[in-house]
């Protein structure tokens, strides 16, 4: 598969490409790609080497056009020790997205390091996963799918390898950083407990604390979804690459039935 998710514009601006269409509209994007390039400008925004991101939130303001963004990110509190870093994408003359990360400086912890869990099986050993009816095609052609168990084609919880089979930005290369962002946000698609035909479950923000960073192509979701009786629910997952766990992601849901959100 050619192409990419954004052609890059100059000056923090991109167009959105096909692949960037989520499963609810043609029109609007899976939050994977465009969280993924705002922790691209994150990472840009004022670096230095021995500090990295602890945690990111991104609060979803409304949905993300298939158009022309602007991405801009600010260092809010700098410090030696810990930064507080913030971003804001719009399109359209509007904010669709905020985000705020907490940066942290590096230091060698790796004699108490949590590394006594359980590597999942690899991608080689998962099946290929098919993308069921309803869902929309976009963004979910553009990644390679391999599930463990559960997946889009059955309901509840599920363990799931995905790879981007196309580059975040054009003509650039992706670092293993952007495309764990790129599957952290399907975390509430793979594990979902209800029927998207008949049910919308939409995610108001996407939340990634990471205790290592991750390393390769391949990234896993662990995950499941929890819905509560009055419209509410919470889709959490561990993040794994081929050495192991990698970190944590949290995703609070709007749950409404189709034909309720129509009427």
């Amino acid at each position: 598969m050619g192409g990419a998710f954004y052609e890059p514009l100059g000056e923090s601006r991109y167009r959105s490409t096909e692949h960037t269409a989520g499963p609810w509209s043609a029109t609007s994007q899976h939050l994977g790609p465009p969280s993924a390039l705002v922790v691209r400008e994150l990472e840009r925004c004022a670096p230095r080497d021995h500090m990295r991101l602890a945690r990111v939130t991104v609060e979803v303001l409304g949905p993300v056009p298939v158009a022309d963004l602007q991405v801009r990110a600010h260092l809010e509190r700098p410090g030696r020790s810990v930064e507080l870093l913030s971003a804001e994408l719009s399109a359209q003359g509007r904010v669709a997205i905020r985000a705020r990360a907490w940066r942290i400086a590096r230091t060698d912890t790796a004699a108490v390091a949590d590394t006594a869990r359980t590597r999942l099986q690899p991608p080689e050993q998962a099946q290929p996963m098919p993308i069921p009816d309803g869902w929309g095609r976009g963004y979910l052609d553009a990644m390679e799918w391999r599930a463990l168990r559960g997946g889009f084609t059955e309901l509840g919880t599920a363990t799931v390898w995905a790879r981007p089979l196309v580059d975040l930005v054009d003509g650039e290369p992706t670092t293993d950083l952007e495309r764990l962002f790129l599957v952290a946000d399907s975390a509430s698609g793979v594990s979902s407990r209800l029927d998207i035909r008949r049910w919308l479950f939409i995610n108001t923000d996407l939340t990634v604390h990471l205790h290592r960073y991750p390393v390769g192509e391949w990234t896993a979701l662990d995950a499941a979804t929890a819905i509560g009786p009055d419209g509410a629910g919470v889709a959490t997952s561990v993040l794994h690459d081929l050495q192991g766990p990698v970190g944590r992601t949290a995703q609070a849901l709007l749950v409404r039935p189709r034909d309720a959100a129509a009427s």
